[in-house]
């Protein structure tokens, strides 16, 4: 593998390493500290990184990893997910904004007492995109696991949201 050839995948993986590192560090400043620090590792790796069949998942775990220590380091919380939530409206009223801010405050609040595990898993497989077999690689859980904290973590969600609305 060339350098160019290494640094095209680095590229490509460079903004979702650094948008998981951000939920988990919930500081840009820092989760831009923690895709370096994997980049470095992941250079250092070089000839083992080649022998690799999923690049993106075993980066994604590095990140994850790195993250989480940073993460404990400095006895943080993870970030909301204001950051990843863009809902908008041709256009909307005031009321209409006002509804949907009251609407994603309680979203967030409800979001942040799932879990961490069911938290991470929605973020990469809902906000990531990632397939049940690759955020089972990063998570280091099998499918069922990933599967079955996702479905949990949605209905969680689900059935908070049901009784605010009747509230």
């Amino acid at each position: 593998m060339t350098n160019r050839e290494f640094t095209d995948i680095l590229e490509g993986l460079k903004d979702k390493m650094y948008r998981l590192a951000l939920r988990i560090v919930g500081n840009p400043e820092e989760a831009e500290d923690v895709v370096q620090e994997v980049i470095i590792k992941v250079w250092n790796k070089k000839d083992h990184f080649e022998t690799i069949d999923n690049k993106g998942g075993w980066c994604m775990t590095l990140t994850r990893n790195q993250a989480i220590d940073k993460t404990r380091s400095k006895h943080r919380k993870t970030n909301d997910i204001s950051e990843y939530v863009n809902i908008s409206s041709s256009t909307p009223t005031p009321e209409k904004i006002l509804e949907t801010n009251d609407m994603l405050s309680k979203v967030k609040q409800l979001y942040q007492k799932l879990p961490e595990i069911q938290r991470t898993v929605l973020h990469l497989r809902d906000i990531e995109e990632y397939s049940y077999d690759e955020i089972a690689e990063i998570t280091g859980f099998t499918n069922n696991q990933v599967k079955i904290n996702i479905y949990r973590g949605r209905q969680a969600l689900k059935q908070q949201l049901e009784i605010l609305k009747n509230a």
